[in-house]
């Protein structure tokens, strides 16, 4: 008898734009990234705030999207903040940035830095 196995659902969703600058940030990245990983580190007025930077040794406990411009990492500690979430990338005249779409957020700070969950 053979056991089916489900695929678990990925920690969160990448916008077509999320995925367009993960391959230009690769297309850059120093030598010896591998990858882009976002992590959730303790900090900023709320709590927890989104990281992402070159990782150039994956940990085989993080979660790995693979992304046509590279592969991007979601740090294992993170993962269960950041269930169900959509990260975009959105530019416009002021600014540019990552921006999460978080139903585990609970609250963020006032300049939108930080969350708690």
């Amino acid at each position: 008898m053979s056991v089916a196995t489900r695929q678990r659902p990925a920690a969160l969703t990448l916008t077509p734009a999320a995925e367009a600058r993960i391959a230009s940030l690769m297309a850059t990245a120093p030598a010896g990234a591998v990858g882009v990983k976002l992590s959730t580190p303790r900090r900023g007025c709320s709590g927890l705030a989104y990281s992402v930077d070159y990782v150039t040794t994956p940990d085989p406990m993080d979660e790995k999207i693979v992304t046509p411009g590279g592969d991007f990492y979601v740090d294992a500690g993170s993962v269960l903040y950041l269930i169900g979430s959509r990260m975009d990338w959105v530019e416009d005249d002021f600014t540019a940035g990552f921006v999460f779409q978080n139903p585990n957020a609970k609250g963020s700070c006032g300049c939108g830095e930080s969350f708690t969950v």
